[in-house]
């Protein structure tokens, strides 16, 4: 990366993306309207139909993270390219989840400087915690409740995970006769970046930056396979390796 990223950018950056994500959970827990579950006039960029909560969100963002880059979100594209970096932005992760009220959905941020992600974060706003991993340096996370305990990983993993598994059911079926036990949460960015809580996740079907970007960075010590249709990250080796030889004939 050809490119000295000031320590006072790093620092800013990294609270800007905290605070936004505190102003948006905030904002869930204790002014959420019954409105804000309607769905929008506009269609989101990448195609699917906007809450009044998707836009309210993608507002907090844009708010808060503007002056460091140009802001590429879900909902309303690119905004601007005059800046030196882009922001990849999934204001509302999972927001069928939430607009159902299953309680797993987050948010996605991803810095990027000539098409190289350079820091990412995911924010489960359910749990209250914010999993982020900037300019190569370790994993951290951030907790929002006050009663929220450090998150532990199992060493025994128990299933995986498979997103949009519904649309591959011969996949499923492979999978049964492997004996895997998996879920289909429904928040991609947020399976992705735990990837060391599950034997492996599969991610299957049409891939968009606003998904991945920021949880592959998180993720990028892990075992990872991509195409234009899947993606799948997992800490081990034969798992993955077997996974991987099941999607390639698919």
């Amino acid at each position: 990366m050809n490119i000295q990223v000031t320590d006072l950018y790093k620092s800013s950056f990294i609270k800007a993306v905290i605070l936004a994500n505190k102003e948006l959970s905030f904002y869930i827990n204790n002014k959420l309207t019954d409105d804000d579950l309607n769905y929008s006039k506009q269609i989101g960029f990448g195609g699917d139909k906007t809450l009044n909560i998707d836009l309210i969100a993608e507002n907090i963002f844009i708010k808060h993270l503007g002056n460091f880059g140009n802001i590429y979100s879900e909902e309303c594209g690119k905004l601007s390219t005059d800046k030196i970096f882009d922001i990849v932005i999934d204001p509302l992760d999972g927001s069928d989840n939430f607009s159902s009220n299953l309680p797993y959905y987050g948010t996605s941020v991803a810095l990027v400087y000539k098409d190289k992600t350079i820091a990412g974060f995911i924010c489960n706003l359910v749990s209250g915690v914010l999993t982020y991993k900037a300019f190569d340096k370790k994993i951290k996370k951030e907790y929002f409740f006050e009663n929220r305990d450090s998150v532990l990983v199992s060493k025994n993993k128990k299933i995986a995970i498979f997103e949009r598994a519904y649309s591959y059911p011969e996949i499923c079926t492979k999978l049964r006769q492997l004996k895997q036990k998996f879920r289909s949460p429904g928040a991609v960015a947020l399976s992705l970046c735990d990837a060391k809580n599950y034997d492996f996740v599969l991610f299957a079907g049409n891939i968009r930056e606003f998904d991945i970007l920021a949880s592959l960075y998180i993720c990028n010590d892990l075992f990872l396979y991509k195409t234009d249709k899947f993606v799948l990250i997992s800490e081990n080796k034969q798992k993955f390796n077997q996974i991987k030889e099941i999607i390639k004939n698919n």
